[in-house]
């Protein structure tokens, strides 16, 4: 091992004992204590971004995954992959800076924002951050000037129509101005080394990949006219963290196999990339969050039918409706008739210690419909009742979820939210510098020795497909992994 990640940075989960089980005992010990104010937590399944990390390899052997920061900055996961031999895609200096001080070296990171900060390229210079992304003229002329010995990756606009977010409204440059910075770059002096395309989480057509491959390979043949020796192929991110996305990962993986063989095929060459982000964390963590206070509201008070928010719309359009949401739009969730003394029906408004200003941001940004379970599952004789779920904001689009069915709940009680991995941890700055939630780490020891060893339970009789073993606690993860030892890279240069 490399020594990033040892046996006290988490808790080592035994077989039969599951995340479940911990949040459990930790969601117990939450509500016992007697001092101190009760906040949200996360538990992180380290296992579980092992087990991910593997998959990755397995569908993508020619692709070298780079992790990316800014989804998800919590030490555990760095460390983690770290450990792993990731590189890791920084978007700015303090995420340079956070690799770096566990000893992440310069080689293994891309300081990949196309538009950047001169301070902040002139850190990434002094540090030895070499490779460095670039969209425009100006960014061109800024790196020139303050990082002139710079490996520049050109990174290109991709067909993002379909996307939830279209950043190439934002960034990547288009085919036709590509010749004119490629020729700007050479009679500055600067080295082109590559081709970069990033496509949003969401995008519904894989297809998306394979064009945007063939784009790179026009703008590789165009570097090589004019001397650029160009060697790296980026394939940016979007794929999916959770089960039961629009498109498969195994699904996008088949096509940029295929794109790859037709158009960067093996020998050419080129070193491929990747960044990842919610792919390897979305489904590793999952949240614990409190009750703080509740009341009952009349479903006919005043102002009721206009109190949904308006990505609350989306959020229905957008998702099938999980068990517990069964009332989620008016569309469809069953009405509320007056019991028999004719008295109008009521909802149980809860108010949550967190809300979509702060880990619950999904709502606002994705709209994301999240669905709690609770810690302990309660009997099939309990009355479910209209509830909504509010966070702590002073202002009526702190809503979280609306239209769940639940049991009577209580001040103090936790609800519990899965897959929250992605955009959650690390992200305080953009919320007005909300708290930092408290992380508890676990991996189970099969994953732990996966991980030391660097590679799954050795081969019998030359069969790999009977030896894998699970590598996630056991709670969530059922399947199999079937891969070949890891392939740590040793530098990006």
């Amino acid at each position: 091992m490399a020594g990033y990640l040892s046996e006290t940075d988490f808790v080592m989960v035994e077989e039969g004992f599951s995340t479940r089980d911990l949040l459990e005992e930790l969601t117990l010990g939450a509500s016992q204590a007697t001092t101190g104010e009760v906040t949200a937590f996360f538990v992180a399944d380290l296992g579980a971004v092992v087990r991910k990390h593997f998959h990755f390899l397995k569908c993508l052997p020619r692709v070298r995954p780079f992790y990316t920061v800014k989804c998800n900055s919590s030490p555990g996961v760095l460390k983690v992959l770290a450990e792993l031999g990731l590189g890791f895609s920084c978007a700015n200096k303090t995420e340079m800076e956070l690799v770096q001080r566990i000893g992440v070296p310069a080689s293994k990171i891309i300081y990949a924002h196309p538009c950047k900060q001169i301070a902040q390229i002139k850190y990434a210079a002094k540090h030895g951050v070499q490779l460095l992304s670039f969209d425009n003229e100006m960014e061109l002329a800024k790196v020139v000037k303050s990082h002139p010995s710079a490996k520049m990756v050109l990174c290109i606009a991709t067909d993002d129509s379909h996307s939830l977010s279209h950043l190439s409204l934002k960034f990547g440059a288009l085919l036709k101005s590509c010749r004119h910075l490629l020729q700007n770059a050479k009679e500055s002096h600067v080295e082109v080394v590559g081709v970069s395309f990033h496509l949003c989480s969401g995008c519904p057509d894989p297809q998306a990949y394979a064009q945007s491959i063939a784009d790179a390979r026009v703008v590789f043949e165009m570097g090589a006219q004019l001397g650029h020796r160009m060697h790296i192929l980026d394939l940016g991110g979007g794929f999916p963290g959770v089960e039961g996305a629009k498109v498969r990962f195994e699904e996008i993986a088949s096509v940029i196999n295929s794109a790859l063989d037709l158009y960067f095929p093996e020998g050419c060459g080129v070193d491929i990339l990747a960044q990842l982000g919610r792919y390897y964390v979305s489904s590793a963590f999952t949240l614990a969050v409190s009750i703080i206070a509740k009341k009952e509201v009349l479903l006919e008070q005043p102002g009721r039918e206009v109190a949904h928010c308006p990505h609350r719309a989306h959020c229905c359009a957008s998702s099938p409706l999980p068990p517990l949401c069964l009332a989620a739009c008016p569309a469809t969730g069953p009405s509320l008739p007056a019991d028999e003394t004719g008295s109008v029906p009521k909802t149980i408004v809860y108010h949550l210690d967190e809300g979509i200003y702060g880990l619950f941001n999904s709502v606002l940004f994705e709209n994301t419909c999240p669905t709690p379970t609770l810690p302990k599952k309660p009997s099939t004789e309990q009355p479910l009742h209209s509830s909504s779920l509010w966070g702590p904001a002073l202002d009526g689009c702190d809503c979280v979820a609306e239209g769940l069915w639940l049991p009577q709940l209580h001040v103090g009680d936790w609800l519990v939210f899965e897959n929250m991995g992605a955009y959650t941890v690390g992200m305080s700055s953009l919320f007005g510098g909300a708290r930092t939630c408290h992380i508890t780490y676990a991996m189970s020891r099969v994953a732990w020795e996966a991980l030391r060893e660097q590679l799954l339970p050795a081969e019998q009789d030359g069969d790999a497909e009977g030896v894998c073993k699970p590598l996630s606690c056991g709670w969530e993860i059922t399947d199999t992994l079937c891969v070949a030892p890891v392939f740590t890279p040793a530098s990006i240069m």
